[in-house]
């Protein structure tokens, strides 16, 4: 008998620690111990930011003050990413020394217990972390070979000549910034009108523009059909009749919670594991955090709800977390898109009383050999003068966002944001402007 089965070895081992260091008898359950430490760790965050990082010291190097041209060795960047991912997870496995690494495919078969290698475990706690997987929309002949998803993407060592990029979610916005960035023609295919569409408009403009600057062709409006690996290259149909080629097909149309870890009537599945506030399921004592409870999918968050339950099962009555105050963000290039708290689409449709601040960066120096003369930041405050959310495009957005995350946290109003004096000349200083002008 454990005191808490983990099921899924992403950000669920960071709960899993707290528990061994705490006293308690813990199993982790895994089914690719290579893949310990999750998604972001190996098909996601970590390696793209990493490929991005680089690719925009190709982009900043063809300013004109700088002599010569660079060019991205995809190969070496490959062999780079592969020794950190390597190093990072032989680190992770470190941490988890006090804990029971169990390598199999786990099923959640009866309360308390876990199906898993042919054995049954049992446990007083249960808490899944079963993660997401690639969405791949019918008539798409997905191969992994040049129709791929994020799965794939960043395992290439070699770019191709250009790229047709499904999807204007952060997986698809970030690789467009990536591969045009590093030379190679990107054609972005979005199903609707525009792109962030749930970004404050002027935001959503300008991070257009800035696609469009770096190359990026943006078919609006358009719906694939079809698509399938000919001789020619990946041909596309489109539902308008229009179809075309190109030598690869990335598909980033959103991800699907991984629900089949459930293999009993107690736990109730919707578009992912149904929980409450607390991340506890319908079944008292089993937990589901990250994306598999499909509240919001991002790393960081499913450390936080992770150890939130760990916490709560520990009996340390943490506070309640507030989603809504956890940072998103989307790494384009030169400017990132950030968020946190409320947005204008959100005020809108949940028909909040707020007063708006907006500054463009433009009238700071600063910004115009950072690329940035299209940056804006907005803030959100309710009537009373409380600082409500904020929305940033900027370079490195999802560091300057910090502030107000830590704003809202601290429950301030914009009489004491005005407090704060922050560095000239920086970006942060902008968004000092912007509660000055509340």
């Amino acid at each position: 008998m454990y005191d808490i089965i983990y099921i899924g070895g992403g950000l669920n081992y960071a709960g899993a620690i707290v528990a061994a260091k705490n006293g308690k008898k813990v199993a982790l359950i895994e089914r690719d111990m290579n893949q310990l430490g999750g998604v972001c760790l190996h098909k996601g965050c970590i390696p793209s930011k990493m490929f991005l990082h680089y690719s925009n010291v190709v982009y900043e190097s063809q300013s004109e003050i700088v002599d010569g041209s660079l060019s991205l060795n995809q190969a070496t960047l490959f062999d780079k990413k592969d020794a950190l991912l390597k190093s990072v997870t032989k680190v992770v496995k470190q941490q988890c020394s006090h804990i029971e690494l169990i390598e199999g495919d786990a099923k959640l078969i009866a309360p308390y217990k876990v199906a898993v290698n042919g054995e049954i475990l049992e446990a007083k706690y249960v808490v899944m972390g079963t993660g997401s997987s690639t969405f791949i929309p019918n008539g798409i002949e997905y191969n992994a070979k040049d129709i791929i998803t994020s799965d794939e993407v960043l395992n290439l060592k070699e770019l191709p000549k250009n790229i047709a990029i499904y999807g204007v979610g952060a997986i698809g916005l970030e690789m467009a910034s990536f591969f045009a960035t590093a030379g190679v023609g990107v054609t972005l295919v979005n199903r609707h009108d525009k792109i962030m569409k749930k970004a404050h408009e002027k935001i959503s403009g300008a991070l257009q523009t800035q696609l469009e600057k770096l190359g990026v062709n943006i078919l609006q409006n358009h719906t694939i059909e079809s698509a399938k690996s000919t001789k020619r290259g990946v041909h596309i149909s489109y539902e308008d009749g229009s179809s075309n080629y190109f030598e690869m097909l990335l598909v980033a149309t959103g991800r699907r919670a991984n629900v089949d870890v459930i293999a009993c009537d107690e736990v109730e599945v919707g578009r992912g594991i149904v929980t409450d506030e607390y991340f506890e399921t319908t079944l008292q004592d089993h937990f589901a955090i990250g994306d598999c409870n499909a509240k919001v999918q991002l790393a960081h968050a499913a450390r936080a709800e992770v150890l939130n339950v760990t916490e709560r099962i520990l009996g340390k009555n943490p506070r309640t977390l507030r989603l809504e105050h956890i940072v998103k963000f989307i790494h384009t290039l030169p400017m990132s898109y950030a968020s946190v708290g409320k947005t204008k689409s959100e005020l809108k449709k949940e028909k909040t009383a707020y007063k708006e601040s907006l500054v463009t960066l433009n009238q700071f120096t600063y910004s115009v050999y950072n690329h940035a003369s299209k940056g804006i930041m907005v803030s959100y405050v309710d009537n009373e003068g409380f600082i409500l959310g904020a929305e940033i495009l900027a370079p490195h957005a999802e560091e300057l966002i910090a502030t107000v995350a830590m704003s809202l946290a601290g429950e301030m109003d914009k009489e004491q944001a005005k407090r704060t004096i922050l560095a000239h000349p920086t970006f942060s200083e902008a968004l000092e402007r912007t509660f000055y002008k509340l």
